[in-house]
């Protein structure tokens, strides 16, 4: 069934990045935006005012996902802003932040291991558990994870054994969260030119050129292939798809 309200979504990290991507093209189709950032005050106002200036209602509110005690604070500031654009519930709930880790496994510390789960996996686990009362029924919730689950590129065991638990925890928040036909999905976006890992794929050409050649497409991805196809399948029409991993890769290592 249609709704005849506007869609408000939540993205986490999304002051920048693939986050700032996602929330961009998800305002274009007529989404209103709630950001969280992590330190960058100044960047999330610009994102901000870039969604206000498509003509849609936006706010950033700042959000540490490694720091699961904040979660019950947060999620009652979401709720005040909801209430503040006359609704009860929010629609999308997109679990995008996250920063990674380029180590060699036998180099990889305990404290660094615990920091990549608690960034990636338990705060989609946890997260989702606090503004799950606030989500619609009938509404969506889409995980990010890496094509670095699916295969192996060596220094990111970490990072992505973190990735690889978020693409398991999809498929029971989908099965659990049917009841209230929540729908949701993982989508696993390949290497991409952003400032991730210090901007190696955007900066290095020789790594961009080694990544366009394992790419079936022939080229690094682009922040535009990934906002799209996030807002693609959080569109209102394709609403009879859940526990899926859909990997966003040009074909990398096919």
């Amino acid at each position: 069934m249609k709704t005849h309200h506007t869609r408000i979504a939540l993205i986490t990290g999304a002051s920048r990045g693939l986050g700032r991507n996602i929330a961009s093209h998800l305002a274009e189709r007529g989404v209103d935006p709630i950001l969280t950032y992590h330190r960058n005050a100044s960047a999330a106002a610009e994102v901000v005012d870039e969604l206000r200036a498509l003509g849609r209602r936006a706010t950033a509110l700042p959000l540490d996902v490694a720091d699961s005690r904040a979660f019950p604070a947060f999620a009652a500031q979401v709720r005040e802003v909801v209430q503040g654009w006359g609704r009860e519930r929010f629609d999308i709930l997109v679990n995008n932040a996250g920063s990674g880790l380029h180590l060699p496994y036998l180099e990889t510390t305990e404290e660094q291991f615990d920091s990549m789960v608690a960034i990636h996996l338990k705060s989609a686990f946890f997260l989702t558990q606090a503004l799950a009362p606030l989500l619609e029924d009938g509404g969506r919730i889409l995980n990010v994870s890496s094509g670095l689950a699916r295969f192996t590129v060596e220094n990111y065991a970490a990072y992505a054994m973190a990735k690889g638990g978020v693409e398991v925890l999809t498929r029971y928040q989908a099965r659990e969260l049917a009841a209230r036909r929540i729908k949701v999905n993982v989508i696993a976006p390949g290497a991409i030119e952003t400032d991730f890992s210090g901007g190696a794929v955007r900066d290095n050409p020789q790594l961009n050129a080694m990544i366009a050649g394992m790419t079936a497409l022939g080229r690094a991805g682009l922040p535009d292939d990934i906002g799209a196809a996030a807002a693609a399948l959080l569109d209102e029409g394709n609403g009879w798809m859940t526990g899926q991993r859909i990997e966003v890769s040009g074909g990398m290592m096919l």
